[in-house]
């Protein structure tokens, strides 16, 4: 059927799953294939999975003798082959197999190595830097002689280990994160989250050992690792570490790189131990902004809050919005958290102003009705910022009060 082709080749998502609903097939055939490997070549996942759920089949053999399963391997897209995977369940065991060895076998060797390899070509590699919005992660997409592939095939590889059952040793994982020493890159994130949802003794104490690393990439990956085990399994409900921020005190005071530093604070800040609020207020006048936003969540004493009220008038815009973030969910009467919420909503920024009034309305604090007008006009092409309505809620509750 042309039209669906050519509604695959748009990336039409409405125009092909209206096509599949009025009864096109498919396993729609271009030149010899099935146009689930258009989207899979395109990375365009929404119509892929469109047609997965008509019923297109990501294990029909191809021409090659692959199919559009191990093309998606190939390609090295994490979400395009975990759509393709698990649209059968369970996946065959053969095809589970090959589906490991595959990944398995680009992992090892390297994307840009298998290109070449694949290409015959020894001219430079076209490269850009793919972000996915929805998830937050990116990879690296590599073009070469009109083959393209992206470096996700470590991503691929672990996911597809740990749905099958297949423990990756430790020390595995962290090289694999490495590889890409981003904390964004989708290899890193899936490396961090699968090692995270371990929740066991072993893993704590390796990932915790890891940050005596010399190598500050090292440690970085520590870091994240301790914070995702310190978060735990939440589909299972299980947080064996959410109180044991305390045991990275030692490390947090002796760490002298920035972002490390940022990611052991908030993986502190689950702990409310005395050490840890002491290991935040050392930072107070830390040089790095990112460092002083995370000063306010290691906070739990009353007699700590003059301390934190200085950051409000920080002169970085983002530690000014985290101060305001933790103010407005502060539960003390304590009349200087009011006031300092009245100063910040006059703010530059009209996100912090948000911010503040909404503090003020959640505490029922009647100046924030005078306040909502400094807010300003907001942009109507933004998602609708849900705590504009406090001041509305705060109102009603006071009506509610006085009777009618």
């Amino acid at each position: 059927m042309r039209e669906l082709v050519e509604a695959v080749r748009r990336g039409a998502v409405d125009e092909v799953t209206a096509l599949l609903e009025a009864g096109a097939d498919p396993d729609t055939l271009h030149d010899g294939l099935p146009v689930l490997c258009l989207a899979v070549a395109a990375y365009d996942r929404p119509v892929a999975e469109a047609l997965l759920q008509a019923g297109a089949d990501p294990l029909r053999p191809l021409p090659d003798g692959s199919t559009p399963l191990l093309r998606a391997v190939d390609g090295g897209s994490h979400l395009m082959t975990s759509a393709l995977a698990t649209s059968r369940i369970p996946l065959p065991a053969p095809a589970r197999a090959e589906l490991l060895d595959r990944a398995r076998r680009w992992s090892e060797a390297g994307a840009e190595a298998v290109l070449r390899r694949l290409t015959g070509l020894t001219g430079p590699v076209e490269r850009i830097r793919v972000e996915d919005d929805e998830v937050g992660w990116w990879s690296e997409q590599l073009t070469l002689g009109g083959t393209t592939v992206r470096d996700e095939h470590r991503a691929v590889l672990t996911s597809m280990e740990e749905r099958y059952g297949t423990r990756t040793p430790f020390d595995e994982l962290v090289a694999r994160a490495l590889a890409h020493p981003d904390r964004d890159h989708v290899v890193w994130c899936d490396v961090v989250f699968t090692l995270g949802r371990r929740t066991d003794e072993e893993t704590w104490l390796w990932s915790r050992d890891l940050l005596n690393h010399p190598d500050r990439t090292h440690r970085l990956l520590a870091a994240d690792l301790l914070l995702s085990l310190i978060l735990g399994d939440i589909v299972k409900g299980s947080q064996p570490f959410w109180e044991r921020g305390r045991e990275l005190v030692p490390w947090a005071e002796q760490e002298e790189d920035a972002q490390v530093l940022a990611v052991l604070l908030h993986a502190m800040t689950h702990d409310s131990a005395p050490e840890v609020e002491a290991v935040g207020l050392s930072y107070l006048t830390h040089p790095d902004p990112s460092v002083r936003a995370l000063v306010p969540q290691t906070v739990h004493r009353p007699e700590s809050l003059t301390t934190v009220l200085t950051l409000a008038r920080d002169e970085d815009p983002g530690v000014r919005e985290a101060v305001c973030h933790w103010l407005a969910h502060h539960r003390g009467s304590e009349p200087e958290v009011g006031d300092a919420l009245v100063t910040l909503t006059h703010d530059e920024r009209q996100v912090i102003r948000i911010g503040a009034v909404s503090g003020l309305a959640v505490r029922d604090d009647p100046r924030c009705v005078e306040a909502e007008h400094r807010i300003g006009p907001v942009d109507p092409e933004q998602p609708f910022d849900e705590r504009l309505m406090d001041v509305w809620r705060y109102q009603r509750r006071r009506e509610a009060a006085d009777g009618g």
